[in-house]
């Protein structure tokens, strides 16, 4: 569900441009967005802490999809290759800020968890 607005942008900025940065403008912006959104509406507004409502990194998903339009030219190669790619790199590129939230914790009542249980 996530690859059909940078897929759209991608296809405008594409045929009427020739810019092969559609994809990752539109997750740019989105990136923008949604930190605005977590930072006035769940911070600000009700004391949430943001770092319990961080978006899912697409930015390296958008760059492999507009790389693979650039290469190959085809749509169709694009949503065969870029599609699977941008699925195969979602999950690796969140690694980095989802590593704290697998350390280990010792719970108070006794059995070994990590942070995100």
């Amino acid at each position: 569900l996530l690859i059909t607005f940078p897929a759209a942008t991608q296809y405008f900025m594409w045929e009427k441009m020739r810019l092969p940065i559609g994809a990752t403008f539109c997750v740019m912006t989105l990136h923008f967005g949604q930190w605005m959104n977590r930072v006035f509406n769940f911070y600000y507004w009700a004391w949430f802490p943001v770092n319990f409502t961080a978006p899912g990194l697409m930015i390296p998903s958008a760059i492999f999809l507009d790389v693979t339009l650039m290469m190959t030219g085809s749509y169709m190669f694009t949503a065969l290759f870029g599609g699977m790619g941008w699925s195969l790199l979602f999950y690796p590129a969140n690694w980095t800020w989802l590593a704290p939230f697998h350390l280990a914790y010792k719970h108070p009542s006794g059995p070994l968890v990590s942070i995100a249980d």
